[in-house]
């Protein structure tokens, strides 16, 4: 009978996860988009980009107020820093468009890009979150194109482990991969709580489980303080 039980419960929570991971696809994917830097002598290939050229990354339409559409773009700063011109391309049609870097922040790794067109967006304010909580990451992994994970948080308000200057990180273990940098990370109701920004490795660019978003807290209080032209 416990056996039994138990298997229900499995099937259960598998069943409530797949529902949750299904919604906040629906609700958030077409704010998501990839990024692509053109950044020369970059010295590792792959990733969606040629031999000497930046891999992809991902970025975020967000809206700074009650607006549904933006063509604001929220990135991390490791992702554009260095190159000299930003592209980026939408999910639903593919085509390549130029986007213009406004802002960035290296000591928080945030930059803001402006688009030569409005897409849906999420509203970025700040949403807390608790450890156990279901979310995931939606962004574009190794170049490959749009992709969503899901995991829970484990842990929130992480700083000192020496990314950047100024931290306040959400861990997940939500998959992570190169390219990802720039993603949403997501509640199940597709509320925006954090952009991703780092993988905890030590051996190789790959997912191992601890990874990290700068959290929505973090992001607004940075943001808030540039004036947007």
């Amino acid at each position: 009978m416990r056996i039994v039980i138990s298997l229900l419960l499995v099937l259960s929570s598998t069943t409530v996860l797949a529902d949750h991971g299904t919604h906040t696809w629906e609700n958030t994917h077409r704010s998501v988009i990839a990024v692509l830097p053109t950044w020369p002598g970059h010295e590792k290939p792959g990733f969606g980009a040629p031999k000497g050229v930046a891999p992809e990354g991902s970025g975020i339409s967000i809206a700074l107020g009650s607006e549904r559409e933006s063509d604001l773009v929220l990135t991390a700063a490791h992702v554009v820093d260095r190159a000299t011109r930003v592209q980026i391309r939408d999910s639903d049609n593919g085509i390549l468009a130029d986007a213009k870097v406004l802002w960035i922040d290296s000591d928080a790794d945030i930059a803001l890009l402006r688009t030569l067109t409005s897409r849906p967006a999420l509203n970025l304010t700040t949403t807390s979150v608790t450890p156990g909580q279901h979310v995931c990451v939606i962004a574009n992994p190794f170049g490959l194109g749009l992709s969503i994970s899901c995991g829970v948080v484990s842990g929130t308000h992480r700083s000192g482990i020496g990314f950047n200057p100024i931290e306040d990180f959400i861990q997940t273990d939500a998959a992570v991969n190169p390219g990802a940098s720039g993603g949403a990370l997501v509640d199940a109701n597709g509320v925006l709580v954090g952009m991703i920004a780092a993988i905890f490795t030590k051996d190789a660019d790959i997912d191992a489980g601890v990874n990290f978003a700068i959290s929505s807290r973090l992001l607004v209080e940075r943001i808030k303080r540039v004036a947007i032209p």
